[in-house]
């Protein structure tokens, strides 16, 4: 069979040729780079502060399970499809429809590059004393060069980066109980000011909430459901659940949130500094190449250049988006759970688990059914206590579902 040429290897408006499908260890590598996250590691420092150990243990795998299980079935539908989250949603939301969930997507996405390019400029400025904003400017333009090669650059950089910083965890755990009289110090340990377990699982949820619903970005390239679905999970049940224990575990003892700061603390911002430099680098480019396929979708502009704009526009965010993460954190909870929901309860429940191809789908421009159910996920999730995340995605769901079988059999009921 002749190779098929596409000239576009990202396939940014198009479904994934069966000739770009990758095997398991490339896609679980590409995962586990996405969410083997510095962030997700200063996310666990402020569960480690208000949390008991078993509070925490328990915390991190309730929201990682939940994370796991939502994204494994976007990362199912994306398999089958070979399509991205933005495209996805032209099924449930309507071909301009589609734009909503692609701008909060791709924004948020943005903002992730942004605090991720001043978690590395801090520490690197710490040690040379070089301007903040310079770094922030010089790291950014590096993080958006490299994300300019897509799918391949992201492969190899996490090949390097997944090892390095797992190896880095470790150690700091080590050093951690080693320079405090080890593992039954941080069990016996009292936090402070306690955090809720609620609030602990939507922290943990919500950490990468925004990434896991643009699981279908990455997964979509899978040779098989079988290697989608498995390397999701064990990206974000396991490889997100680490990021939460390295981060924790510091944070109890050396009364850190900040990652970098246990690191010096511990003698190693060196290592800190290149380890977590591409440790961050590998999850920029993962959320630069997100970002750019949403605004391709919205703009129809080709991906890299919208990496472009997308990365200028996330470092001269950097500084302001790093002070202000818990808040980032709670726009996430709310905003962004009910459209994977919606994705997921339109492939699954109404289209018996098939869509046909985008060039033979008459997509209607705006699906009302989809936007008043995201409406009420949010809504749901700012209003209806317990996990917020959990509450938008069966809120969306249940909504989506009952107004399309409603609309459907008002549509009966007219013809008859």
């Amino acid at each position: 069979m002749e190779r098929k040429i596409n000239h576009d290897p990202d396939f940014a408006l198009d479904h994934v040729s069966d000739f770009s499908k990758k095997g398991f260890l490339p896609m679980m590598v590409v995962m586990l780079g996405f969410t083997f996250f510095s962030a997700s590691m200063w996310a666990g420092g402020k569960l480690g502060a208000g949390l008991t150990a078993g509070e925490l243990v328990f915390s991190v795998m309730a929201g990682n399970l939940i994370l796991g299980c939502y994204t494994a079935l976007l990362a199912a539908i994306a398999s089958k499809t070979g399509l991205s989250t933005h495209l996805l949603a032209r099924y449930s939301f309507g071909e301009s429809g589609s734009c909503l969930p692609s701008f909060l997507l791709g924004i948020t996405q943005v903002g992730w590059f942004g605090v991720g390019v001043a978690m590395f400029a801090l520490p690197v400025q710490k040690i040379t004393g070089l301007n903040l904003y310079l770094i922030t400017a010089l790291s950014g333009a590096l993080m958006t060069a490299t994300a300019w090669f897509g799918i391949r650059a992201l492969t190899i950089l996490s090949f390097v980066a997944v090892p390095s910083i797992a190896v880095l965890g470790f150690f700091s755990i080590g050093t951690a109980f080693s320079d405090f009289g080890g593992i039954g110090a941080w069990i016996g340990s009292v936090p402070v000011e306690h955090m809720s377990i609620f609030t602990a699982i939507g922290i943990c949820t919500a950490s990468f909430i925004s990434g896991g619903t643009l699981t279908p970005d990455f997964t979509r390239f899978s040779k098989t459901t079988k290697t989608a679905v498995w390397s999701t999970l064990i990206a974000f049940f396991i490889g997100n659940s680490l990021m939460f224990l390295f981060g924790a575990v510091g944070a109890a003892f050396y009364q850190e949130a900040d990652i970098s700061e246990v690191l010096l603390k511990q003698g190693m911002i060196v290592w800190a500094v290149i380890i977590l430099g591409l440790n961050i680098w590998t999850t920029n480019d993962n959320a630069l190449y997100a970002s750019g396929l949403g605004f391709s979708n919205i703009t129809k502009l080709p991906k890299k250049f919208m990496v472009l704009f997308n990365g200028f526009l996330g470092t001269l965010m950097a500084v302001y988006l790093y002070n202000n993460f818990v808040g980032w954190l709670s726009f996430l909870n709310t905003m962004i759970p009910s459209i994977g929901g919606i994705i997921i309860a339109d492939f699954f429940i109404l289209n018996a688990r098939t869509y046909s191809s985008l060039k033979e789908t008459d997509f209607e421009k705006i699906r009302p059914c989809a936007v008043f159910a995201w409406i009420s996920g949010v809504l749901a999730a700012k209003f209806i206590p317990g996990i917020a995340p959990v509450n938008s995605i069966l809120c969306a769901v249940a909504v989506y579902v009952f107004l399309e079988l409603l609309l459907k059999n008002m549509k009966k009921t007219q013809v008859a």
